[in-house]
């Protein structure tokens, strides 16, 4: 079996600094509806990037590297459903890399899907290496806060957890101070 070399530190970095826009937004605009978006059959308008990042995949398709692009140029272009596939393809490839489940999640989000969105955010949750946690604070308290946002109706108590450990990670989010004192009060 070929081993998959990766500098996953360099490529969560870069990840990170690309998709820090678009955590962003996802931390400061929760969905309150779980609209399902369903495929279109219209096709997806293309880029000179995702075209040749496609032909790099195609090359090899066990390329983490070239998948993480790629994934996150459909991100870029909003093609959320193709986004969401190749980000599970990587997570295949490498299934203890946390960053492909929080970028699943936000694309699912994105999408409008907020049951595969919660599931992608607790695979986060639970992928993330006590040794990664420091670096990956924010995106915890994100995703605690996203799981208690759409517990609160239907499970109030695991919310109030959720919404403490978001807390605990990212005391600066005020949607997340906001809804723990909803919860709580």
């Amino acid at each position: 079996m070929k081993t998959i070399k990766i500098n996953t530190k360099q490529l969560f970095v870069a990840l990170m600094m690309i998709g820090s826009t678009g955590a962003a937004v996802a931390q400061t605009s929760p969905k309150t509806d779980s609209v399902k978006v369903t495929a279109s059959t219209t096709q997806v308008q293309t880029n000179p990037t995702i075209e040749g990042l496609k032909k790099q995949v195609e090359a090899n398709p066990k390329d983490a590297e070239s998948l993480a692009k790629l994934a996150t140029a459909y991100q870029d272009a909003t093609d959320w459903q193709n986004a969401i596939i190749t980000w599970k393809k990587i997570s295949v490839l490498i299934p203890d890399w946390a960053p492909s489940y929080y970028s699943q999640a936000y694309s699912y989000q994105s999408a409008k899907d907020d049951v595969n969105a919660k599931l992608s955010y607790e695979k986060y949750i639970a992928t993330v290496k006590p040794e990664e946690i420091e670096a990956n604070k924010k995106n915890l308290g994100y995703a605690y806060y996203f799981i208690a946002f759409n517990e609160q109706k239907d499970n109030p108590n695991k919310a109030k957890e959720h919404i403490a450990k978001s807390i605990q990670y990212d005391p600066t989010n005020q949607e997340a101070v906001k809804l723990s004192q909803a919860l709580n009060s």
